[in-house]
C-alpha cells in the first residue's frame, strides 16, 4: 500500500495516479501548457494565490478520481464531473509535484482560457538544449541563449478517451518561435528512460483512469469520467 497525504492507495491505484500525474506533466510541457506569454496569461496567473491547501485540494481530487477509474463498471456511477481550478493545478505543481519538473524548469503555470483553448508558462534553460549539437546560422536554436521565458498558447481536444494539443503559438520572451523549436525544447525535457525521445507534439495521448474528457473552461476544467 502506498500512502497519497490522507489517502491510502493500492499499487495498481498508484500506478493510474502517476498516469494522470504523467499527463499532467505532459500537457504542462505541450501546453506549458497549456501555456503562454500573452497579457491575459500573465493576468490569471497573477490572480491565482498559491497554497499548501489548494495543493492538498487537488491531491484529494486526484485520489477520487484513481478510486472511480479503478471500481468495476457495475459497480461504479455511470458518469462522474471533477472540476479543477488552475489555483489547485498550480498549487499542486508548485508544493506537491516540484521532483516530477526537470532541472532546467522552473515556475511552470497552467491557466485554462476557455472554450477548450489551455496556456501556460514556464523559465527554461536554453542553453542545455542549444549545446547539445552544433548549430548552423540558419539554426533559430542558435540564438535562444540563457534561461528564459516560454510559453505556448492551444486547443486541448479530448474526446473518447483520448486527447490531443493543437499548438496556436510559442514565444520565448515574447518573441515567436517556430513549431520546430519547440518541438527540440519539448523532445529535450519530455525525456525518460522508456522514451528517449520525449514527447512528439502532434502525437494523441490516452487519458488514465476511464477519463473520457476534459472540458476546459475559463480558471477551471472538468474532468469527465465514464
Amino acid at each position: 500500500m502506498t500512502s497519497l497525504g490522507p489517502y491510502v492507495l493500492t499499487a495498481s491505484s498508484t500506478r493510474t495516479a502517476c498516469k494522470i500525474v504523467s499527463m499532467l506533466r505532459r500537457l504542462r510541457f505541450v501546453v506549458l501548457p497549456a501555456l503562454i506569454l500573452c497579457a491575459v496569461t500573465i493576468q490569471v496567473a497573477a490572480r491565482q494565490r498559491f497554497s499548501r491547501l489548494e495543493a492538498d485540494r487537488f491531491e484529494g481530487k486526484l485520489s477520487r478520481i484513481v478510486e472511480f477509474g479503478n471500481l468495476p463498471r457495475n459497480r461504479a456511477a455511470s458518469r462522474r464531473a471533477t472540476p479543477i481550478s488552475d489555483t489547485e493545478v498550480n498549487s499542486y505543481l508548485r508544493y506537491q509535484a516540484k521532483s516530477q519538473v526537470p532541472v532546467g524548469i522552473v515556475e511552470p503555470t497552467l491557466s485554462a482560457l476557455g472554450d477548450g483553448r489551455v496556456s501556460g508558462r514556464a523559465i527554461v534553460d536554453l542553453d542545455v538544449v542549444r549545446k547539445q549539437k552544433e548549430r548552423g546560422w540558419l539554426d533559430p536554436m542558435a540564438y535562444l541563449t540563457g534561461t528564459l521565458p516560454l510559453s505556448v498558447n492551444g486547443l486541448l481536444i479530448t474526446k473518447d478517451g483520448v486527447g490531443r494539443f493543437q499548438l496556436e503559438s510559442a514565444e520565448v520572451s515574447g518573441v515567436p518561435i517556430p513549431k520546430a523549436v519547440l518541438q527540440e525544447l519539448l523532445s529535450y525535457y519530455s525525456r525518460r528512460p522508456e522514451h528517449p525521445a520525449g514527447i512528439n507534439l502532434d502525437d494523441p495521448f490516452e487519458l488514465p483512469a476511464r477519463i473520457r474528457e476534459i472540458q476546459v473552461g475559463r480558471g477551471e476544467s472538468t474532468v469527465v469520467q465514464q
